[in-house]
């Protein structure tokens, strides 16, 4: 009989075995024994238990090296389905993927940031059962339901504590959707999120230590260091949007004066255009009377045109930006920064302005090589990064009929 010391022993070489697996397309055990350290009579035992679980497949014969041909073994892509849902201030993006992380069905739509909680709670059950209803058969079904929200969230509990820009205040979010469906489910802020999904999916698979900004009509930044995201004493770091940068500055919707994102986020590139709308020659492609309607898909597709009002405000947004991204770096030191949510589809306009600031503000950068980029999942980081949530705690402890 194995004791508890053993049993732990064994599902920590049963998890790197699974995710030395999930992270080459090809590999067999002789190969796992030699890139994990483990003897191949472990390897071997472990991966039998994965194939009888499901969560792996023997998928090929590989290429004789003397002895009996390999075989291949992958990720079982028909494992189960996951649902990530990306609960942004004025859309929800809900995905489904298979367990390889492919989406397999999505859909997005726009809603109301003056939605009261109950009514957006209301229409992202009726999503999620529509999507439950859609999946593919698979070995163990829909296996978690992750979802990411833009605001201050204790991830133990999925108790959303605030949301600044939609007027959220301690939403018991996880029990009400698990109640719901009776399937695990994790809620985590949107940039923690999309800092995991852009380490599984995106840029940030070979960085050890980066930074995910989530640039939109909100800033906020997920941090992970030496691969484990940080969480801070109570779980709530990462709130670098509401870092004060002008002492006597404007009012933030979280209360505070001066907030890094009061200067820098959607809602900066906004006053921007409507404080200089009559300093730059009028091309049509912005309306006075209807700035406050406009969206940062048609502001850079004004500027793509050639709109000189545009792609100021753009790069003027850019250098705000910057400017808060050279104060992370010299905080955290990361090796890579990667900004994601809607700001980045501006990445033409703003991602020089962003990279000279840095540059010029940076003591880590002047010695130090980082890598700044915009994410290329773009508006799928959050939904990914909410379904990562899923497989990442899967990945960590890969049992059967586990409780997330």
């Amino acid at each position: 009989m194995l004791t508890a010391d053993q049993v732990l022993v064994k599902q920590i070489n049963k998890a790197i075995v699974l995710n030395t697996i999930q992270k080459n397309e090809t590999v067999f055990r002789a190969e796992i024994a030699k890139k994990t350290g483990l003897n191949r009579s472990t390897v071997s035992g472990l991966v039998d238990e994965l194939l009888a679980d499901g969560l792996i497949l023997e998928t090929g014969i590989g290429i004789s090296q003397g002895g009996r041909k390999p075989v291949i073994l992958s990720i079982n892509r028909n494992y189960g389905s996951i649902i990530g849902v990306d609960c942004g201030v004025n859309y929800i993006l809900i995905v489904l993927t298979n367990f390889a992380g492919e989406i397999l069905l999505e859909r997005r739509i726009p809603v109301s940031a003056a939605d009261l909680p109950e009514e957006r709670i209301g229409l992202l059950k009726q999503l999620i059962q529509e999507t439950i209803n859609s999946a593919p058969s698979s070995v163990s079904g829909i296996i978690g339901i992750g979802i990411c929200v833009p605001g201050i969230v204790n991830y133990e509990e999925g108790l959303i504590l605030q949301t600044p820009n939609l007027n959220w205040h301690n939403v018991p979010l996880k029990k009400i959707i698990q109640d719901q469906f009776q399937i695990p489910v994790l809620i985590d802020n949107d940039a923690n999120a999309g800092a995991i999904g852009e380490k599984w999916f995106g840029l940030g698979k070979k960085a050890t230590d980066l930074v995910y900004l989530s640039a939109g009509i909100g800033i906020g930044t997920g941090v992970l260091i030496k691969n484990e995201l940080y969480r801070g004493a109570s779980g709530l770091a990462g709130e670098m949007g509401h870092v004060t940068i002008h002492m006597h500055g404007r009012r933030c919707s979280c209360g505070n004066i001066g907030c890094w994102e009061e200067y820098a986020a959607e809602k900066a590139l906004l006053n921007f255009i409507s404080e200089n709308i009559g300093n730059y020659p009028a091309t049509g492609f912005l309306d006075k009377h209807h700035i406050g309607q406009l969206t940062v898909f048609e502001i850079v597709q004004a500027a793509k045109a050639g709109d000189p009002l545009s792609i100021a405000a753009l790069k003027h947004i850019g250098q705000q930006l910057g400017i808060g991204v050279a104060n992370i770096i010299n905080t955290f030191n990361p090796s890579t920064v990667i900004i994601g949510n809607t700001l980045a589809v501006a990445e033409e306009f703003i991602l020089d302005e962003l990279k000279a600031e840095v540059k010029a503000r940076c003591f880590t950068a002047k010695y130090y090589p980082i890598t700044i980029v915009c994410s290329a999942l773009g508006i799928y980081a959050g939904a990914m990064g909410a379904a990562s949530l899923i497989l990442s705690r899967v990945f960590a402890a890969p049992v059967t009929q586990q409780k997330l």
